[in-house]
């Protein structure tokens, strides 16, 4: 039986969609009407001290203005702790989620960090805290691939980027699923929603490729299915970094949404028409030759 093609744009509500969130959105809206598929979209409002009051009903608002509205029922992560929390529940009790009392500074101090990269966790905590008090919960990533048969290398296929792989236990570490100010970790919260809302497809921007790693070895723990993936060209600020809210990236003006529309198209190598329903309805043709929708 072919699957039903169900994708998402998941944005966090931490301020208003920028430049490069309208790629993101119009990508993966795109994407869900190139295979007459549903196009749903999820707060990732997880984060809640970072998530600015309103923001999420004015993101929305941005969305309808450009035509982009969503085929189903809003979902707010912040509303889903118990969720959450039984799947963690499900890993401790496989052995395969440990406490972690180390800070951030204890796991950068032994080594040297790279630029916009996390430091790799070295697995202080994974034989016990030693005394220590109990502050984040870490997949132990080698005991699920071990217990599952898993290659330490996990390999996945992006439809834009081609063949990717990542050793998670080396490149990553054991990494966090619920962080030590009791808030839960993106890829806790992404892996189990995308289950939940039945996504078969996930398009999303390139800098969130490095986590899709994490996120298959986390799907195969807690025996949900693995989406495709598909990553998008990042838009770039005058510094040469992605742009975003936290390098000051400017909300939209969205007072022609056309004009909006048509840069974004611009990053997705598609045509430019005049008028709002114009744009979509060939952005829709010319992404599906493009992007041609996959055989299920």
């Amino acid at each position: 039986m072919a699957e039903v093609y169900t994708g998402r744009f998941a944005p966090s509500p931490t301020g208003l969609l920028h430049a490069g969130s309208l790629v993101a959105a119009l990508a993966s809206w795109l994407d869900a009407r190139a295979h007459g598929g549903r196009w749903l979209v999820r707060m990732e409002d997880v984060d809640t001290p970072r998530c600015v009051p309103g923001a999420d009903q004015a993101i929305l608002q941005q969305l309808a203005s450009c035509g982009l509205k969503p085929d189903g029922p809003v979902l707010w992560q912040s509303q889903r702790g118990d969720v959450y929390a039984a799947a963690l529940q499900n890993l401790v009790n496989q052995g395969w989620a440990y406490p972690c009392g180390c800070s951030r500074k204890d796991i950068e101090s032994a080594q040297t960090v790279a630029r916009h990269r996390a430091a790799i966790y070295p697995g202080t905590c994974r034989e016990g805290l030693k005394g220590k008090p109990a502050r984040a919960w870490r997949l132990n990533v080698q005991a699920v691939q071990k217990a599952l048969g898993l290659p330490a290398v996990t390999h996945w296929h992006d439809r834009r980027l081609g063949p990717q792989q990542q050793n998670v236990a080396e490149e990553v570490g054991d990494f966090v699923l619920r962080r030590a100010d009791g808030l839960w970790a993106y890829q806790l919260a992404v892996v189990v929603d995308d289950a939940e809302q039945g996504i078969t497809h996930v398009v999303r921007g390139q800098d969130l490729a490095d986590n899709t790693a994490r996120q298959v070895v986390l799907q195969r723990a807690l025996g949900l299915p693995t989406p495709h993936y598909l990553h998008t060209p990042l838009v770039l600020g005058a510094d040469g970094d992605k742009l975003s809210k936290q390098n000051g990236a400017m909300a939209l003006d969205l007072s022609d949404p056309s004009a909006a529309l048509a840069q974004a198209s611009q990053v997705l190598g598609l045509p430019v028409q005049p008028t709002l329903q114009q744009f979509l309805a060939q952005a829709q043709a010319s992404w599906g030759r493009l992007i041609a929708p996959q055989k299920t």
